[in-house]
């Protein structure tokens, strides 16, 4: 029995795998809550995390059944790019800046000039770092608070924090170090010389963690907190990996051919490959995969975020929106939303703020603003998914995960919208389940070098076609029509170039 945990923006939730049968046991869950503030401050205290693991911890045993002592190994999966601090004693310095964070856009620029701007910085590292990385807090840490960053020991991720909680080790592993802005993602090794252009001392390279390979243990897991937890004391932690490397582990993406999208706070898609193919567009980051390999990848800032600020703006519970969604058509009579609430990612806008345009004293209607979040944000992901197709990537189908993935009036509207077959795997917690078939991997390597992730993933990972759908011709001419008006905004709004007319590249 293997253990998953995913530890995302809005909660944390655990997963229990039978990684014989493939079964999963038990799940549970635990919310958090968000500190925002002023110029897009985004952050978390870690007590919140690791109270939140206990939580989901138990009511995952208690749905299994079970007695957490036969626990075999622990996998974490953690939100991408954000930072935390500690001091010589492993006390957190303050709370975690979130990979949504966006306080820091300015040094982040600053560092990207020195770089030599976005080509700079693609030949460099490998990807383009953007406001949420990791880098451009350390930066922000420095000039605002001075006197916390003269006190840095440790620099650690989300996952990498939890690590530390469960085994007392710092590690990290290539996937989620990725996202950091001072990681080679070519080479897979940490990048100093960004560092030393922020604190020159060395300090900042000496609090990196140990870099280890997908398949090996962070630890065992300390004796007292396996006591508190009701966990077994011989536990391995695995590496661990960011949200978006276990989701892809979870949805059984580590091969070519796959398409992985996350409906979640962000929007997520990626796709397997066994070489580090660079795109030339600053907005796909080729990532490390957590399974050996790469993960070109494209995140949007607001997704199911700005779907609720809309909710909560008309008093209304999901299956009202939902009905509300239904009733309007495709292209909410001319009304489009850009819902950069957060700023956004892609397009790159970190300093964009949502509005609605195409408003008359006809379509100002609450089933047309309903409809417009939706297909605003889904827009967002439509051009992540043309830049991906335009690097190479190909997709026979789509594989949803994440809360939205339940909806089926969203799917068809995915489907339809990217012109391409979507379905849903068994588990929509794939980041979870990622970490359990991870630390079973990993704990399989304690004996047999050569166990197999694609047999466990084979086994542990499922497709529910009962929720396969096709795009629907007529819908999809609509849905065209509709995205090229949401791309000549953006471009009207914020000088944005329009993408390449891809609507005849194959899916």
């Amino acid at each position: 029995m293997f253990l998953g945990i995913d530890c995302g923006t809005q909660g944390t939730k655990a997963l229990l795998l039978d990684a014989a049968s493939g079964r999963v046991l038990g799940q549970g869950s635990a919310s958090h809550v968000l500190i925002s503030g002023p110029n897009g401050r985004r952050e978390q205290g870690t007590e919140q995390w690791t109270s939140a693991f206990a939580t989901a911890t138990a009511a995952a045993l208690t749905e299994a059944g079970v007695d957490g002592s036969a626990v075999l190994g622990i996998g974490v999966s953690g939100q991408q790019h954000g930072l935390v601090t500690l001091d010589a004693d492993g006390q957190v310095l303050r709370p975690a800046k979130l990979w949504c964070d966006t306080e820091s856009a300015k040094e982040n620029q600053r560092l990207l000039d020195w770089l030599g701007g976005e080509q700079g910085s693609l030949r460099r590292l490998g990807v383009v770092i953007a406001p949420g990385y990791t880098v451009s807090k350390l930066l922000w840490m420095k000039e605002q608070h001075a006197e916390l960053f003269e006190r840095i020991a440790h620099i650690l991720l989300p996952h990498d924090y939890l690590n530390y909680w469960l085994t007392g080790r710092c590690t990290s592993e290539y996937g989620d170090a990725s996202g950091t802005g001072y990681f080679n993602v070519r080479s897979r090794q940490w990048d100093y010389t960004i560092l030393r252009q922020i604190d020159p001392t060395g300090r900042l390279e000496a609090a990196l963690p140990e870099l280890i390979e997908p398949y090996q243990p962070a630890g065992r897991i300390r004796p007292e907190l396996a006591a508190q937890l009701g966990l077994n004391p011989l536990a391995l932690v695995a590496s661990g990996g960011g949200d978006n490397m276990m989701g892809a582990i979870g949805t059984g993406n580590i091969s070519p051919g796959a398409i992985t999208m996350s409906l979640g706070t962000s929007g997520t898609l990626y796709a397997f490959a066994e070489e580090p193919r660079i795109s030339p567009q600053p907005s796909v980051a080729t990532f490390c995969s957590s399974s050996g390999g790469w993960l070109p990848l494209i995140c949007t800032m607001n997704l199911t975020n700005a779907n609720g600020a809309i909710r909560d703006l008309l008093q209304l519970d999901l299956d009202q929106f939902n009905v509300l969604v239904a009733q309007a058509p495709i292209g909410a009579e001319g009304v489009t939303l850009l819902p950069f609430l957060n700023g956004e990612r892609v397009p790159a806008l970190p300093q964009a703020t949502a509005s609605l345009h195409g408003l008359t004293a006809d379509n100002l209607t609450r089933a047309n603003l309903c409809r417009a979040v939706v297909e605003g944000v889904t827009f967002g992901l439509r051009y992540g998914l043309d830049l991906l197709r335009e690097s190479g990537i190909r997709s026979e189908r789509i594989q949803l995960i994440g809360g939205g993935a339940k909806s089926p009036q969203w799917r068809q509207m995915i489907a339809d919208m990217m012109a391409t077959p979507v379905v849903c795997t068994t588990h929509s917690e794939a980041a979870a389940l990622g970490g359990a078939i991870q630390a079973a991997w990993c704990h399989a390597r304690q004996s047999d070098s050569h166990a197999s992730l694609a047999a466990l993933c084979e086994r542990c990972v499922s497709i529910d076609e009962a929720t396969a759908v096709e795009p629907e011709p007529s819908a999809v001419q609509s849905y065209e029509r509709a995205y090229r008006r949401y791309r000549g905004l953006v471009s009207s709004t914020y000088g944005q170039n329009t993408p390449p007319d891809l609507t005849t590249v194959a899916p």
